[in-house]
């Protein structure tokens, strides 16, 4: 089976004040960088369709309206090392075409330069995809096409041993 996605071809980030932010065909991922030694018990996270709040301390680092909707109990968080939180959100509509210009409706904006890059690589990700599946429906044609002609040879085989 091919590697993913991000293995084969990278991602586009979109920098911003508390980390970044970058996109899949499938997911928007969030990663924030938070103060050494935090712990889980010390962040709140709310994912919703089209809500995400994100508190540590009591202090909100993120709160607003997503660009698009999300799959809402889908999405995940999780602490790494203490220091990064990394959010991922499931999209709903997951065509090449729903490259997401940002990551709130008003806030954290892919530059032109950033946002040109994350749609040619939504858009080879879908063509990956696109070629992957045609290489295995071509592969699963083949093997039914030797089957039939095992299971044809094996029949003519039958009739000659009858006739002889």
């Amino acid at each position: 089976m091919a590697a993913p996605f991000e293995e084969r071809s990278g991602v586009v980030p979109c920098r911003t004040p508390w980390g970044r932010w970058y996109q899949t065909l499938e997911e928007v991922f969030v990663e924030v960088h938070v103060p050494p030694g935090t712990r889980a018990k010390d962040v709140s996270c709310s994912l919703q369709s089209r809500h995400l709040a994100l508190a540590v301390g009591g202090r909100q680092l993120l709160q607003g309206k997503l660009f698009d909707s999300t799959i809402a109990d889908e999405g995940t968080w999780t602490l790494e090392d203490r220091k990064l939180i990394r959010i991922v959100l499931m999209k709903t509509n997951r065509d090449a075409g729903n490259c997401w210009t940002s990551l709130l409706e008003n806030d954290y904006a892919a530059d032109p330069w950033v946002q040109d890059q994350m749609q040619r690589k939504l858009t080879l990700e879908r063509f990956q995809r696109e070629a992957s599946q045609r290489t295995l429906d071509l592969t699963s044609v083949v093997q039914k096409s030797l089957e039939i002609t095992a299971k044809e040879d094996q029949t003519s085989l039958a009739l000659k041993n009858e006739l002889f």
